[in-house]
Order: structure tokens, then sequence, then C-alpha cells
């Protein structure tokens, strides 16, 4: 499980809460039940109007995997694909069938499965190519959900600030309220802005970062499973593989690779 979400996100309604306080003042000042509820379930109705059915139904999905998600670590999966290609250089392709059932990654299972099945190439190719599309565009699609609602947040938190000055002229007459009922009315436009910069937007960005990763896994594994198909040598398997990878994961792969020899 990556942290960094959850951690962030709750650090920094902390800070918020933190600045409150020292500024003299209380956080049940901008806890507020009706600014909030207008603000985050505005929010959540206008991005549904926004979209469609089944992006509404994977909001909780996505914001579990937003909050929960793990990395894997390419520098693994390289090597499970170089030690496979070992195998199939030794053995043949057709011995990778029992080591399949023990692959833990399901994107290079099928491709592996498929490659056994004695898919063609070219192939093999478009059907993993167009997997790898395929998830860029519901990632897309569940991004978008958090997005939509960060945009809208900050405007409908104007909308309640403009309510609660509105009550706040039809009781002139009650000057001994008005001090708050003016502080009030701004909370709404506060959770507007604050929901959309430090809990929506940032949560779109975690899902985009962690589509892009899995897509870089996802072509890695295209490339292994088609040398592997391709009976190329282990060690050009992984130059091949390594050199797909950013300089420091690249820098961790040759390292692994080292300590593997070595060993």
């Amino acid at each position: 499980m990556d942290i960094s979400t959850l951690v962030g996100v709750l650090a920094g309604l902390a800070v918020v809460f933190t600045v409150q306080i020292l500024e003299g003042g209380s956080p049940t000042s901008i806890l507020l039940l009706p600014s909030m509820l207008l603000v985050l379930g505005g929010g959540f109705l206008a991005a549904m109007a926004g979209g469609v059915l089944k992006d509404t139904k994977g909001f909780i999905g996505q914001l579990k995997k937003a909050f929960t998600a793990k990395v894997t670590q390419p520098t693994q999966l390289l090597d499970n694909v170089v030690k496979l290609a070992e195998r199939a250089r030794r053995e043949g392709l057709l011995a990778l069938e029992d080591a399949v059932k023990t692959v833990e990654h399901p994107f290079l299972k099928r491709g592996l499965q498929l490659a056994i099945d004695g898919t063609d190439p070219d192939e093999l190719h478009d059907i993993l190519h167009a997997e790898v599309a395929a998830k860029k565009k519901a990632d897309k699609a569940g991004s978008k959900f958090f997005e939509n609602m960060g945009g809208y947040a900050p405007t409908i938190g104007i909308i309640g600030t403009v309510m609660g000055l509105v009550h706040v002229l039809e009781n002139l007459n009650k000057p001994e309220s008005l001090g708050h009922s003016i502080s009030a009315a701004f909370v709404a436009t506060l959770w507007g802005v604050l929901s959309a910069n430090m809990i929506w937007l940032p949560l779109a960005a975690r899902l985009n970062r962690l589509s892009a990763v899995e897509a870089e896994e996802m072509e890695l594994v295209i490339d292994g499973v088609l040398a592997i198909q391709a009976g190329s040598n282990p060690r050009l398997v992984a130059q091949k593989l390594r050199s797909l990878l950013p300089p420091d994961e690249m820098k961790k792969a040759e390292a692994s690779a080292s300590s593997r020899k070595a060993a």
C-alpha cells in the first residue's frame, strides 16, 4: 500500500485546522454541516450529472484505489520476466505452461498464456496493446469524475456563500447575529476551494499517475512476452527491458542483476 495520498490529504487538512487554531479561531467554526453538505454533496451530484451512471457507480472503487493502490516495483517485474525467458530458452516455450499458474501479475499471465497457445506475434502485439488502450480509457473516465468534482466545488461554494449572504440581508434587524451569519456564509466558499484543491484534484492526479505507472508496466510486459515468444537471449531481454525503465529504476535493475549473478 502506498500511503502518500492518505498522508497528504490528512496532513493537508490538519494544517488547515492548525492554522485556524493559531489564528485564534475554533475548528468547529468551519465544521458547519450545511456548508459541507452543500459543497460535498452538490459537487458529487454535479459530477454525476455531467457523466454517465457507470462513472458514478465506480466512484467508491476509484476512491479506494486512490488511497490504497500498491505500486509494483518494476525491477521485480523485470526479474520475473527474465527468469521466464531463461526457462523458455532452456526448455522451450511450452515449458512455461506450468510456470504461468504461479505468475501473480494478471497482464503478464494473460500475455504468456496467449504466447503459449500459439498466437501469432503480430496478433499478440495488437491484442495486448488494445488492452492497454482500453485500460487507459477506463482510468481516464475514473479520474475525470474527481476532476469534475474539483471543478464544480469552488463554484458551488460561492453559491453557498451567496445563499448565506441573502440570509444575512434578511436579518439586518438582528445586528447581534450578523457577525456569526456572515462568517458562516463564507465557510461554504472555504470548503469549496479546500475540497477541490486538497481532496478532489489531488485524487484525480493520483489516479492519473497510477494509470501511467500501470501502463508503463504493461508496455514492459508486452516487450518481454514478445521477446520470450521469439526465443530471444535472456541477457538481451533483460538489457532491452532495463532500457525502458527510468534512470533510477534502471540502476536498481542493474544492481539486482549483478547481485543475482554474484549469488
